[in-house]
């Protein structure tokens, strides 16, 4: 028997609540696991989840009837083989504000090898609901329904997550048949503004990766799929609005390369100037784009993301078997700065902004805490326990990316700080690197099975 017990301070009927909303069994899922989420339980008394694995498998957890008791306890086991994993949830009051939530799981599977999941779990569902009180007393409590594009990407599906855990409904906008009554179809040349009818904001964060070899045809492919669409969005967004049933918040994606590819040591706060090349010009033209929504009467807010961390998709997931392998290293000569920002604090920035009525215009989502390439690279083969010796030379990196895009992006440098957040008071859930490697990757020391 494997038990994991802490103590969250939020009311027992909060607690039980938060896990029985949508988006929950996502938020608890190590980013670190092989797993994906493919159906999400509908009910805690009799509902199924279904984990997609390695290999075509995949891991079902059926929900029992007999152990559901709420607010108190949800049973769920597997459903090939209930004697191999049956894991009892259970909550108690420990007073008015205070939730003893312990994991109960009968399994053969050794307790170490567990561990740091539910180390995780349970931070994650601490910081959840911490980030959820304070966005409500930003927002005076009252449940929003946000449409938001790109709603299947890194930041989308965690951000959906985080959303709908809160409270808040979700309508995403796709480019095929809508699935439900939480789906309406989007077309991103010509979106029309009755599918943003009866919803309180917009995120928009469809756009095509800007990791590649910089081409003429990935740069335009970059561009096109950012300018015009954020710009046809923003007037539909504008148009709903004028009609009575439309958003109030206009919140988009952006990018700190609006600053340039090499800044030097500057400290780059929001009302830094503009800098040089592609990527710079293409945010800025990204930024206007969403003038239309303002010119309506939206608030309207850009922000400008940093490298985001998760061992799901990005920069991390590619570094992280490398390095795990033992053949990382830093890129170039390893000076360039690295403004970054763990995954859970980029999609706070984003609740944020959308019920901080004070956030608007540019607000750069990255930690306060900005290191160098080389600094980067201890850290993550230092948190992966493994040595980081094969550097990259910067001629490498061109052969693959290109002069143009090594430059722009392998090897881009900006020291970027969250000015506007940190004069609001913003609270980071992981500030420093080392912490939030070692959160999102199931390090840390002592947990490790």
């Amino acid at each position: 028997m494997i038990v994991q017990r802490s103590v969250v301070h939020h009311p027992l009927e909060e607690v039980f609540a938060w896990h029985e909303r949508p988006g929950a069994f996502s938020r608890l899922s190590p980013p670190w696991l092989p797993g994906r989420l493919v159906h999400e339980a509908s009910s805690l008394r009799d509902g199924e989840a279904v984990i997609g694995l390695p290999g075509g498998l995949r891991w079902v957890a059926r929900h029992r009837a007999d152990g559901y008791d709420p607010p108190h306890s949800f049973v769920d086991e597997l459903a090939a083989a209930p004697g191999l994993w049956r894991h009892t949830h259970v909550f108690a009051a420990q007073g008015p504000h205070a939730t003893l939530v312990e994991d109960r799981v009968a399994t053969p599977v050794p307790a170490a090898a567990l561990r740091q999941m539910f180390s995780y779990r349970h931070r994650q569902l601490a910081d959840d609901l911490d980030v959820h009180d304070r966005a409500r007393a930003l927002s005076g409590g009252a449940p929003l329904t946000v449409a938001v594009t790109g709603s299947s990407g890194l930041v989308g599906s965690a951000l959906c997550a985080l959303l709908t855990t809160g409270g808040h409904r979700v309508v995403r906008l796709v480019r095929r048949a809508p699935g439900g009554p939480d789906e309406r179809r989007w077309e991103p040349s010509s979106p029309s503004p009755s599918a943003l009818e009866g919803v309180d904001a917009v995120v928009h964060l469809a756009g095509a990766s800007i990791a590649g070899r910089f081409s003429e045809a990935h740069k335009a492919g970059v561009a096109g799929t950012r300018v015009e669409p954020t710009r046809a969005l923003a007037r539909a967004a504008a148009q709903a609005a004028a009609g009575g049933h439309g958003p109030a918040v206009f919140v988009s994606a952006s990018a700190v390369g609006y600053y340039g590819y090499d800044r030097g040591d500057e400290p780059l706060a929001e009302d830094a100037a503009q800098g040089q090349g592609f990527l710079a010009q293409l945010v800025a033209d990204w930024e206007a784009a969403t003038s239309p929504a303002a010119e309506g009467g939206l608030r309207v807010c850009q922000v400008r993301t940093g490298i985001a961390q998760s061992p799901r998709g990005g920069a991390l997931a590619m570094l992280y078997p490398l390095f795990l392998a033992g053949l990382g290293g830093r890129l170039g000569r390893g000076d360039q700065w690295t403004s970054w920002v763990g995954i859970d604090d980029l999609v706070d920035v984003y609740l944020r902004a959308l019920v901080d009525s004070r956030v608007s215009g540019p607000v750069n989502a990255v930690s306060p805490e900005a290191v160098t390439n080389t600094v980067y690279t201890e850290v993550l083969a230092r948190v992966l326990r493994r040595p980081a010796l094969f550097n990259v030379p910067a001629p490498a990196i061109e052969v693959v990316l290109g002069a143009e895009g090594a430059k722009e992006f392998a090897l881009a440098s900006q020291r970027v700080v969250p000015s506007v957040l940190v004069g609001l008071g913003h609270r980071f859930r992981h500030p420093g690197l080392e912490v939030a490697l070692r959160h999102l990757l199931g390090r840390w020391p002592g947990e490790e099975g």
